[in-house]
């Protein structure tokens, strides 16, 4: 058996992101092998059919297959003294994590990809401005207090949400760039130059095994 965890990621998906900056923040060696999304590798599916990434395989066996349950495991396998964990349970940081992953998921799918869902310009529009509403703006107000979701520090809520705003901002950077939203860009630009994600964005060869080192 592997003696570091293996994770299946692709290195653009949002939700890959959240669990390797997790487990990259918490400490945790692991061993990320980049797939090719039109040729999923057998041994992942054999132990995840669902046959989407993130999907974590642990030294013994169990295997994680949903982003959070990653981010979750990351912290508190490793003692989560730096409470990154901890600060992102109150009820606040859940509530703008269910919003991420729920309708503003929806409302970012069909903005980016409007073509799949055949949306009109229109339509496109109405769910730009709804993905602002459900989480953009909640962000905002939460943001412009403390610059973080874990108050003065960052944390798990932090990680969890930026990949996505992230990938919402580059669907029109100067129209994101334009919004009344100033804690929130300040916010993502602080995370795009965070050297977590800088190492958690390190390439990968499609189809081939790599180290990552945790932060700690």
């Amino acid at each position: 058996m592997n003696p570091n965890p293996l994770l299946y990621t692709y290195r653009r998906c949002p939700y890959a992101m959240r669990a390797r900056m997790a487990l990259l923040q918490a400490g945790v060696a692991f061993d990320a092998f980049e797939i090719v999304l039109r040729d999923k590798p057998a041994p992942m599916l054999a132990i995840s059919p669902k046959g989407t990434v993130p999907v974590l395989q642990l030294p013994n066996g169990q295997v994680l297959e949903q982003s959070l349950d990653i981010v979750r495991w990351a912290f508190l396998a490793t003692g989560d003294a730096e409470g990154w964990w901890a600060r992102a349970q109150t009820d606040d940081n859940q509530a703008l994590i269910a919003a991420c992953d729920g309708p503003f998921k929806h409302h970012l799918d069909r903005t980016k990809y409007p073509e799949r869902f055949g949306e009109s310009a229109e339509h496109t529009a109405f769910h730009r401005e709804q993905a602002v509403a459900v989480l953009l703006n909640p962000l905002q107000a939460r943001l412009q207090h403390n610059g973080q979701l874990g108050g003065h520090n960052p944390c798990a809520a932090d990680i969890a949400i930026f990949p996505f705003v992230r990938q919402f901002a580059a669907v029109d950077a100067a129209w994101f760039g334009g919004l009344p939203l100033p804690a929130l860009q300040a916010w993502l630009a602080g995370w795009m130059g965070n050297a977590l994600f800088e190492r958690a964005m390190v390439k990968l060869r499609a189809g081939e095994t790599g180290l990552f080192l945790g932060v700690r």
